[in-house]
């Protein structure tokens, strides 16, 4: 499947999406993980039922509006379990903003891909809390040992190159303080943990460039 028909959503312009930035959204339909508190489900799972927008119609979008942007993030659903996430990166590249990737890590090889290219400014990678709650918080798509297995190989790349990571929690209704305590402590040495509040899933539409 072309990998550009995966993209079934975009945000012209959010505040919040990229702190200290500026940016425009692109969401990436489909998702590894089947978390009961996902923001974002019809996305994540059910992508299929909402348009897939154009190519060359949002890349010319965002390159008109290119001045008032600081750069673009790329979400979804989980942007790793797209075939081809590599050419979209590419082409939004070529436009000439920082690029800002969100992850839930559990597709570490998918990362170190893409780090290779050098294409991505920035990674956003979600950490869901304890690893012995990952079954729980992922509705049983990963192991506790998977998820650390993981997490760490993450952690490593990120170590290599502590410019291009930063780490997120969110406060879902199923982690407690003490739950964000630990999360904190696995973290490489110099990283701080950005801490989410659990909001009800946001985006149920999404503006089209295509019109």
């Amino acid at each position: 499947m072309e990998p550009w028909k995966f993209v079934r959503g975009f945000e012209r312009f959010s505040l919040c999406d990229w702190p200290g930035n500026t940016c425009c959204v692109i969401f990436l339909g489909g998702c590894n993980l089947h978390c009961p508190t996902c923001h974002n489900a019809e996305m994540a799972w059910h992508y299929e039922s909402l348009p897939a927008l154009k190519r060359d119609a949002l890349l010319d979008f965002i390159r008109q509006r290119k001045k008032w942007l600081d750069g673009v993030t790329v979400t979804g659903g989980e942007p790793t379990t797209v075939p081809g996430l590599n050419v979209i990166l590419s082409d939004l590249a070529e436009i000439g903003l920082k690029i800002k990737l969100d992850s839930n890590g559990m597709r570490p090889e998918v990362l170190e891909q893409i780090l290779d290219l050098n294409v991505v400014t920035t990674f956003a990678v979600d950490i869901k809390g304890p690893y012995e709650k990952f079954p729980q918080l992922t509705g049983n798509a990963v192991t506790a040992e998977e998820a650390q297995a993981n997490i760490e190989k993450i952690f490593a790349l990120a170590s290599a190159q502590p410019d291009k990571f930063y780490f997120r929690t969110t406060k879902v209704p199923l982690l407690t303080d003490d739950d964000i305590e630990t999360v904190r402590t696995y973290l490489p040495h110099g990283f701080s943990l950005t801490e989410q509040k659990f909001v009800e899933p946001r985006r149920t539409s999404h503006a089209e460039a295509n019109s």
